[in-house]
C-alpha cells in the first residue's frame, strides 16, 4: 500500500492519535499539492479499496456522523495557492487548502471580498465548501454555493471533472458546484474553487436592541423585515432565561448607511448603533452539542418559544444564535445525554410541524448514540443515488453522510432503523 502510495509524489506519512477521525485512527495520511497528485492519490486509493476521508484544517471534522473506517487521510494542507484574482472581474480561483483568513487578507487588498463568513476560525475554503457553513450575510449573499462559480473535483477513483468556468455568466454543463456544498467529503474531493466576490462595502453600522421575550423579539424582526431598510443580515442571541437581543447590519454609501440605520433604530426602539459587531455576532453558541436549525422565518415566533419552553421541560440549556433573516441558527445545548436526547426529539417534533428542521452537528459519543444525527431526510433514495453515481464502492467517508439498506453505513444507535443523510448545502 505504501509503495503505491508513495510513487503519486505526494506527502505521505503513518496517522498518529492526532489525525484521528471519530476515533479511527488512519493508517496512512496524505498531502497532495495539486490536482494531479490528488487524483494519482485517490486512483491508487481506489485500486488497493482504501476508504478515504477529506481533511483541510480540521477545525469541522467532528461534525456529521463519524466515519466508519478511515484507511487513508488525504489532507489538502498543500494545496493552499490563490491561482489567480481577477480584480476587475470580481472573481477569484483558489486551491481547497487556502485558509479563509488568507483569502480574507489577500481580496481585501483589493477593496474586494468573498462575502462568505465562517463562524469556525482557521477553516479552508474547501472546509467551508464541504460542510456548508456560512454566517450571518447569507440573507443577502447567500451561501457559499451562491457565490461558487466554478469547481474542479477528484472523483473516488481518480477522475477529475470540472464544472463553471471563471466567468461570472458561464452556465454550462452540470452544476457540481451545488452538488458538493455541504456533501461532507462523501461524493468527491474539492480540489479547486472560483468564486464570484464582492466590493466591500464603504461604510457598515449594527443596529441593536433587546426585546423582553421571544414573542417581542419576532414582532421587531418582522417590523424590519417588511420595511424598505434593504440590511445585510438581521442576526439573533438568545441566551437560556435571558432576553433576546437582535443585531441588524447595514451596508453601502456613509450616508445612506446612516440614513438606514436611524430607519432601524426607529423600527426597534433604539438608538444603540455601531461600526462594529456585538460580541456573539458570527460565533457559534457554547454546549456541548450543537445543533442546526432550519425554519420559516414567519414562524420565528413560534419557533423562538418553542426552543425556550422544551430546554425548561427537558431541563438543558440552550443558546440559540444565528440568521433570523433566513431561518438559520445554530443552538447550543448543555445538560445530561439523555436530557439533551430528549430535547432534541421534541425539537424535531415542534419543528416538523412548523415545516422546520433540526440536525445534530456535533456532539459527544454519549449523545452520539442516543440520537439521529440527520433526522428525517427527504430525498433519500436520490442521494442513495448520487452517491452510487459518483462513488460506486462507497469508499470516500463510509457512514458519514449517507447510509446505504443493509451495509451498516451511516447507522445511527437511536433505534428508529432511520439511516444518517443530510447537510446544509
Amino acid at each position: 500500500m505504501i509503495k503505491e502510495l508513495a510513487a503519486t509524489g505526494a506527502r505521505l506519512r503513518p496517522g498518529t492519535a492526532d489525525d484521528a477521525v471519530g476515533g479511527i485512527v488512519p493508517a496512512q495520511v496524505a498531502s497532495p499539492d495539486s490536482v494531479e497528485q490528488a487524483a494519482a492519490l485517490l486512483a491508487a486509493a481506489h485500486a488497493l479499496g482504501l476508504r478515504t476521508v477529506f481533511r483541510g484544517a480540521g477545525t469541522k471534522l467532528a461534525w456529521g456522523s463519524p466515519p466508519q473506517a478511515c484507511d487513508l487521510l488525504l489532507e489538502t494542507v498543500a494545496m493552499d495557492r490563490v491561482l489567480d484574482h481577477a480584480a476587475g472581474d470580481l472573481v477569484v480561483q483558489v486551491q481547497a487548502g487556502v485558509p479563509m483568513a488568507r483569502l480574507s487578507g489577500t481580496l481585501g487588498g483589493a477593496d474586494q471580498e468573498l462575502a462568505v463568513e465562517s463562524p469556525v476560525p482557521g477553516g479552508t475554503v474547501g472546509g467551508m465548501l464541504g460542510s456548508g457553513v456560512a454566517g450571518p450575510r447569507r440573507m443577502l449573499h447567500g451561501t457559499a454555493r451562491d457565490l461558487l462559480i466554478g469547481v474542479t473535483m477528484v472523483l473516488a477513483d481518480g477522475t477529475v471533472a470540472r464544472s463553471g468556468g471563471r466567468v461570472v455568466k458561464n452556465v454550462a454543463g452540470y452544476d457540481l458546484g451545488k452538488l458538493l456544498t455541504g456533501s461532507y467529503g462523501t461524493l468527491g474531493l474539492i480540489a479547486e474553487a472560483t468564486f464570484r466576490l464582492h466590493p466591500k462595502p464603504a461604510a457598515t453600522a449594527y443596529v441593536t436592541a433587546t426585546a423582553r421575550d421571544p414573542g417581542h423579539a419576532a414582532e421587531l424582526l418582522q417590523a424590519v423585515f417588511g420595511s424598505q431598510t434593504a440590511p445585510s443580515a438581521i442576526e439573533l442571541d438568545l441566551p437560556p432565561g435571558g432576553e433576546p437581543e437582535l443585531a441588524v447590519l447595514l451596508e453601502g454609501t456613509p450616508r445612506g448607511v446612516q440614513r438606514r440605520a436611524g430607519d432601524v433604530g426607529k423600527l426597534l426602539g433604539t438608538d444603540a448603533q455601531d461600526i462594529e459587531a456585538p460580541l456573539w455576532w458570527n460565533r457559534l453558541p457554547g454546549g456541548d452539542t450543537l445543533l442546526e436549525l432550519r425554519s420559516w422565518p414567519k414562524t420565528l415566533g413560534r419557533v423562538l418559544t418553542a426552543v425556550s419552553e422544551l430546554a425548561a421541560s427537558a431541563e438543558v440549556k440552550a443558546v440559540l444564535r444565528g440568521s433570523a433573516g433566513v431561518g438559520h441558527f445554530r443552538i447550543g445545548v448543555s445538560g445530561e445525554p439523555a436530557a439533551q436526547a430528549h430535547f432534541v426529539g421534541e425539537l424535531r417534533s415542534a419543528l416538523g410541524a412548523l415545516d422546520g428542521g433540526v440536525t445534530v452537528t456535533d456532539a459527544p459519543d454519549a449523545v452520539r448514540g442516543l440520537v439521529d444525527v440527520w433526522g428525517p431526510v427527504p430525498g433519500l433514495e436520490l442521494m442513495r443515488r448520487v452517491k452510487d453515481r459518483f462513488d460506486p464502492g462507497w469508499l470516500l467517508a463510509p457512514g458519514r453522510f449517507f447510509g446505504r439498506q443493509g451495509d451498516g453505513l451511516g447507522q445511527q444507535g437511536d433505534g428508529s432503523g432511520r439511516e444518517s443523510v443530510g447537510g446544509d448545502g
